[in-house]
């Protein structure tokens, strides 16, 4: 029997994560590893205390129209990302790597094209993680160093 790669080990704990998701359209997992040791993990939904949209049976962005990577101001969720950096300590972070899953919450269908909102990637970039591993297929993945973000500033304008 062959082993997994590494990077798909951890690709399927955060694909498992990822089910805890709340979010009617995307659902994501994601988790921070650091010298082959998970960190922590988060997915997306509602802050604590607050319902999810799979219990109010909506979506603001869905109901508005909202098209994919826009207006996540009206989103209840806290993403993903976002929530494993969260429960996470800094200097438990610093050079790790996140994972990240994400699947179309109606069909189930792996996202081919996950990846971090503008947002969450300058949570990553100061947590201080190294890199990115996006899922891609149940095989395949694309690893993204964090520098290429700092690098490609997407908040100056074009």
């Amino acid at each position: 029997m062959e082993r997994i790669s590494k990077d798909n080990y951890y690709l399927d704990i955060a694909q498992t994560v990822l089910e805890r998701a709340t979010c009617l359209r995307r659902v994501y997992g994601a988790i921070i590893v650091k010298n082959d040791e998970i960190i922590s993990t988060g997915y997306n939904g509602a802050p604590r205390g607050r319902k999810n949209c799979v219990d109010l049976g909506f979506c603001t962005r869905e109901e508005l129209c909202v098209p994919r990577g826009e207006r996540y101001e009206l989103c209840r969720s806290v993403h993903a990302e976002a929530n494993a950096i969260i429960s996470a300590s800094r200097r438990d972070m610093v050079g790790g790597t996140i994972y990240l899953v994400g699947r179309d919450a109606r069909t189930g269908e792996l996202l081919s094209d996950a990846t971090s909102c503008a947002m969450c990637r300058r949570q990553i970039i100061n947590a201080g993680l190294e890199r990115v591993v996006i899922r891609k297929t149940p095989t395949e993945y694309e690893v993204v160093p964090v520098s290429q973000w700092i690098e490609e500033d997407d908040s100056l304008p074009g």
